[in-house]
């Protein structure tokens, strides 16, 4: 084989690996534009996925803040509400409590209500003997109905007249006024006991009004019948 024959042959063998060179480049280059749009998809979708989380993370944030705010001024407008409520409601108690002022005025009625109440309490009580605390003022009116207070618990029940003692020793608070306007005081009305003071009936007029208010919260209605009395231990 000649020189030129030689040539021939290196330079044929220079092509070939020349080409397989370029193919194999094409190749890497193809699988490596393959893997980079690959991997560029994946970061764009694992990017997306972090949106969409951190957005739905806000989202529920949003959510959340709105339900606490929501709750804050649901609460805030309940509290105002219970607090008007109160305040007509102590209003009309205090209104109640002045127009209490007015019925020991009438002697006459007021009169005929002390042997009512008087006879209540007798009833509640059922006791042979009770002692009996009224105002200093009403002491008179109180005496003067006695008689047929206990004439009047003994035919209900068909029972020996009941002993009472009126207490001329202690009696239940004055009537308010602007001057003892923050101390004790008593609209009118009796509070009987038991001799012992183990059973007491608190049948004054403000304790009924308590009572009433009591039961008939929020909506405030004055009872046609006498309002219930409370038992408790004599101070």
């Amino acid at each position: 084989m000649n020189d030129s024959d030689v040539s021939k042959q290196i330079q044929q063998m220079v092509r070939f690996i020349r080409q397989e060179a370029e193919e194999k480049a094409n190749e890497i280059s193809v699988s490596a534009e393959e893997e980079f749009n690959i991997e560029r998809l994946q970061l764009v979708e694992a990017e997306k996925k972090k949106i969409r989380q951190e957005y739905e993370r806000k989202e529920k944030q949003v959510e959340i803040r709105k339900k606490i705010e929501y709750s804050m001024q649901l609460n805030a407008s309940r509290i105002k509400v219970l607090q008007a409520q109160d305040d007509l409601v102590n209003s009309m108690k205090d209104a109640a409590a002045k127009e209490l002022l007015n019925v020991s005025r009438d002697h006459h009625s007021y009169k005929k209500l002390l042997k009512e109440l008087i006879v209540q309490s007798l009833l509640r009580l059922k006791e042979p003997a009770v002692l009996l605390r009224c105002r200093e003022d009403d002491q008179y009116l109180v005496e003067s109905v006695l008689d047929s207070a206990k004439e009047e618990y003994a035919e209900k029940l068909n029972v020996r007249r009941p002993e009472i003692v009126v207490d001329t020793r202690v009696y239940l608070p004055p009537a308010p006024t602007h001057y003892n306007a923050h101390g004790p005081y008593c609209s009118g009305g009796v509070v009987l006991a038991s001799l012992d003071g183990k059973i007491v009936c608190e049948n004054t007029l403000d304790a009924r009004l308590d009572v009433v208010f009591r039961k008939k919260l929020p909506e405030v209605k004055f009872p046609a019948a006498p309002a219930s009395m409370s038992l408790g231990r004599i101070k």
